[in-house]
């Protein structure tokens, strides 16, 4: 039915960013304007890239800091390296805005259970040992 709701699946939850970044426009050299694509990377798709390739966290603890599981932390790291690939290669412009997120440290912990009811805050999951049985 038109008009109702957001259209299929659930809405996306907000992910936690701790550093959104200054400059948000790259354009290539010697590319006019009239021929240049732009490439909008999400604030997200961002932090994904800066937490797994300039802080070398692992998949698993850059999710947790972002507060989604590893599958989604990996489909916005995925759709950023293949954003950022298409544009270094085809000479697009890159421009960083929006996405769905909450800056870690503007929140208290009130707000941040609120927002995020299902974080993970490093207990992770409990293996059982042959001892324990």
């Amino acid at each position: 039915m038109p008009g109702r709701g957001r259209g299929r699946g659930r809405g996306r939850n907000p992910r936690w960013v701790s550093n959104v970044p200054e400059t948000t426009f790259f354009n290539p050299v010697g590319v006019s304007r009239d021929d240049m694509r732009t490439i909008v990377l999400t604030i997200v798709e961002v932090e994904a890239l800066r937490l797994t390739d300039i802080e070398g966290l692992t998949q698993e603890e850059a999710s947790m800091e972002m507060g989604v599981s590893r599958r989604t932390f990996w489909n916005d790291l995925m759709e950023a390296r293949r954003k950022v690939a298409f544009a270094l290669v085809n000479g697009c412009a890159i421009r960083i805005a929006g996405g769905s997120y909450s800056i870690v440290g503007e929140m208290d912990d009130k707000e941040i259970d609120s927002q995020f009811p299902y974080r993970r805050r490093g207990r992770g999951r409990r293996h059982s040992t042959q001892a324990e049985k």
